[in-house]
């Protein structure tokens, strides 16, 4: 396995530590401590505890990784939460 080379795991946020870290639980039932990649920064995209994360970890430290896509709910189209009504301020 060459340095370079980066293993992605798929797993579940299941705390928020502070530094913009997160205790992420894989899918192999391994826990982690990861921190927020650089674009997520970047693009404000927001991990809550519960999200469906990809984590990038290097071979030689298995406790640690990166947090680089948070993928989207698989909730159906009409079920978003309640939204304003429409009003204009004067």
């Amino acid at each position: 396995m060459a340095k370079e080379e980066l293993m992605e795991f798929e797993g579940q946020v299941t705390e928020i530590l502070p530094d913009a870290r997160f205790r992420v639980r894989l899918e192999s039932g391994h826990e982690l401590i990861a921190y927020t990649a650089g674009k997520m920064k970047k693009f404000r995209i927001k991990t809550l505890t519960g999200d469906r994360v990809t984590v990038e970890m290097s071979p030689y430290d298995l406790d640690k990784g990166r947090l680089i896509y948070r993928h989207k709910d698989e909730r159906p189209a009409g079920a978003g939460g309640a939204r304003r009504p429409n009003f204009r301020r004067r």
